[in-house]
């Protein structure tokens, strides 16, 4: 049996059903090609989102941060970078992608870069220390982060040409189970390792190492995919039509709530990597101590999806007000732990386990908060809504780092508590949305 047939085979039995290569949404020629695309797009993806379990922004490089001694205020930037730094480009760069009639070479480019950046931020904590070590992960990490914005417009586009509608959203689940799982393995055996040994830097530069081997692979095997030349214009600069739309965030009451409580739901993203800081403190950087955090992330993923899935198309905000309540007193837990019985840090078990809840906490509200805004409107005003919000937030995010910066003032445990209690700020704000 050739090859192709074989991959078509596999792919009508994985489908499961009569009308598996029925083609919705994509052309006679991309027709022909989907079962070889779809497997590998799912391999590219499983790939990239493997390296991004590798290269943690909230597990793995804090304690990269701390294992070279970077300063502390630096840490706090490290999400919003990551995050932001993929979101805002994205309306920059979604005008010149959608000029091109084959796009996936742009999402090859982008994984190269994201590979060298990753690569890179290995030699930093193999070579560098201090100061100089943390500030040349933060500028590493800003280039990672745009060169992760051009991937994503990219793929949506790659993904809508190739992928007929109806299979899109396996090709997500499916590289994100297979990623989750062999992230848990990652997990399992850095805490077969010698948990009373301090993990050295040059162990995550190891680490980081493979991370970026996982992208050059993810990028050669995407440019493999069978992409037919399409329409180049309609290339709208996305900034532009965003700052045009500012608007609505003083005509529209209900979605002028939801960008603030959004703004102070943040605060279940950016309190994780203070977790990891405050047990590194208390029990030094042991590769079992990474490998907890890792397995905590991994699981959190793979649990809780479904279930706030199932409960966001019952109440949406309910979903996203519940999450961010569970967040906000999982970090006053950890203060009232640190400051009150602080002998309990050394339990290995207590701040892993305290980080499974927040990783959980984190996916409910992001899944209530994307049901909720695509609930909210319909057609353009749906778009206005995505794109206006997610340039504020973007904004809001780079701020938001600063935070990292009380660290010379007061104690990891106290930013932790200030940053649930704007959490708790965002919940009561909450109850003034619409249940839509």
């Amino acid at each position: 049996m050739s090859k192709g047939k074989l991959t078509e085979n596999l792919y009508e039995k994985l489908m499961n059903e009569e009308d598996a290569r029925a083609c919705k949404a994509i052309d006679e020629r991309a027709c022909q090609e989907v079962p070889g695309n779809f497997f590998l797009m799912v391999l590219s993806q499983f790939l990239t989102k493997l390296g991004d379990a590798l290269a943690n922004p909230k597990v793995v490089l804090p304690a990269v941060m701390e294992a070279v001694s970077a300063p502390l205020y630096l840490i706090g930037f490290l999400v919003p970078i990551r995050e932001s730094g993929s979101l805002m480009p994205q309306l920059l760069i979604a005008g010149y992608v959608r000029k091109l009639a084959i796009r996936k070479w742009s999402w090859v480019l982008g994984s190269l870069m994201q590979a060298v950046c990753i690569l890179s931020i290995g030699l930093v904590a193999w070579q560098l220390e201090g100061a100089t070590a943390g500030w040349s992960i933060i500028a590493l990490l800003i280039a990672f982060s745009l060169a992760r914005g051009l991937c994503s417009v990219a793929s949506k586009d790659v993904m809508g040409k190739t992928i007929p509608k109806t299979r899109r959203g396996r090709v997500n689940g499916w590289s994100a189970s297979a990623a989750g799982l062999v992230t848990l393995g990652v997990g399992a055996f850095l805490i077969l390792q010698n948990g009373h040994s301090q993990m050295a830097a040059v162990s995550f530069g190891v680490l980081l190492g493979a991370a970026g081997c996982l992208w050059i692979v993810a990028a050669l095997t995407y440019g493999r995919i069978q992409e037919f030349p399409g329409e180049t214009d309609g290339g709208v600069n996305g900034i532009t039509e965003a700052i045009r739309k500012l608007d609505i965030l003083r005509t529209d009451r209900n979605f002028r709530l939801f960008v603030i409580t959004r703004s102070l739901f943040l605060c279940s993203a950016l309190t994780a990597p203070y977790y990891v800081i405050l047990a590194q403190q208390a029990r030094d950087s042991s590769p079992s101590l990474l490998g907890l955090f890792i397995i905590a992330s991994g699981t959190a993923s793979l649990v809780s999806g479904p279930f706030w899935g199932r409960f966001a198309d019952i109440s949406s905000k309910t979903v996203m007000s519940s999450a961010a309540l569970m967040s906000a007193l999982m970090g006053v837990m950890v203060w009232a732990v640190a400051v009150w019985l602080p002998d309990w840090l050394l339990l290995s078990w207590l701040i892993p386990l305290a980080y499974f809840g927040l990783s959980i906490a984190h996916q409910g509200v992001r899944v209530g908060r994307k049901t909720f805004v695509v609930d909210m409107a319909e057609g353009n005003r749906r778009t206005d809504y995505v794109a206006v919000s997610n340039t504020v937030i973007g904004v809001v995010l780079l701020i938001m780092g600063f935070t990292g910066a009380l660290s010379v003032a007061v104690s990891i445990e106290t930013i932790i508590l200030l940053l649930s209690l704007m959490g708790l700020a965002g919940v009561l704000i909450s109850r003034q949305l619409p249940d839509v």
